[in-house]
C-alpha cells in the first residue's frame, strides 16, 4: 500500500494559492484515478483505490499545513506503514515555478508542513515531491506562498501540476530512483 499526502491549507481562501500546490496534484490524481475524497479521516480528506494492482490511500490534511504530521502520523499508524511507502507532495520556495524536485529523504527545507510531518513521525526518511513555487527576494514569505500565481506563473503551473501527478504514478509503479531520474529536470525539458 502507498500512501500519498498532498499538503495545503483547507477552506477556500487557500483553494488557488502557492502554498497549494499539493492539493491540486492529489485532486488531480483523484480524478484520474476515479477515487472519491469526500470522506473525512486521519485529521484529513481521504480516498482510496487501486492504480496497476497497488492499493493507494490519498490524503489532504484538514489541520493547516503547520500541523499535516498529524495526519500523516494517523493514517501511518492504522495502516501499519513503512516509510518507504509514503510519499508528500509539498510546495518548495527554493525551487523556480513549475519545477519538481523528488527526494527519497531529507531535512524540511523551512517547510512547516514538512517539519511537523518529520517532527511526529519521528523520521526524515520518506520520499517527497517538492513542487517549485519561486521565492520573492525581500517579499514576505507568508505572504508569498499564501499567494496566488502571476498570470506568466499560470501558464507552467497546470503543466506542471499534471507532471507530478505523472512523477507520483511513476513513484507508485517503478519507484522512488526512476522518478528521480524522469522528473527532476529542468520545466520545459521532459
Amino acid at each position: 500500500m502507498k500512501l500519498i499526502v498532498g499538503l495545503g491549507n483547507p477552506g477556500k481562501e487557500y483553494e488557488r494559492t502557492r502554498h497549494n500546490v499539493g492539493f491540486r496534484v492529489v485532486d488531480l490524481l483523484a480524478s484520474r484515478w476515479q477515487i472519491d475524497m469526500l470522506s473525512e479521516k486521519f485529521h484529513a480528506w481521504f480516498g482510496s483505490g487501486v492504480i496497476r494492482d497497488e492499493r493507494v490511500v490519498l490524503l489532504k490534511p484538514t489541520t493547516f499545513m503547520n500541523r499535516s504530521g498529524q495526519a500523516v502520523q494517523a493514517a501511518g499508524k492504522f495502516y501499519q506503514l513503512e516509510l518507504a511507502d509514503l510519499l508528500v507532495i509539498s510546495d518548495d520556495v527554493a525551487i523556480d515555478v513549475g519545477r519538481l524536485r523528488v527526494r527519497k529523504k531529507g531535512s524540511a527545507g523551512g517547510h512547516n508542513g514538512l517539519s511537523d510531518i518529520i517532527r511526529r513521525i519521528g523520521s526524515d526518511e520518506f520520499c517527497r515531491l517538492r513542487f517549485g513555487i519561486g521565492d520573492v527576494p525581500g517579499a514576505v514569505r507568508s505572504s508569498h506562498v499564501l499567494g496566488r500565481f502571476s498570470a506568466d506563473e499560470d501558464e507552467l503551473i497546470e503543466p506542471a501540476i499534471r507532471r507530478c501527478a505523472d512523477a507520483v504514478e511513476t513513484w507508485i509503479v517503478e519507484g522512488a530512483d526512476a522518478a528521480m531520474n524522469r522528473f527532476n529536470v529542468e520545466a520545459g525539458e521532459d
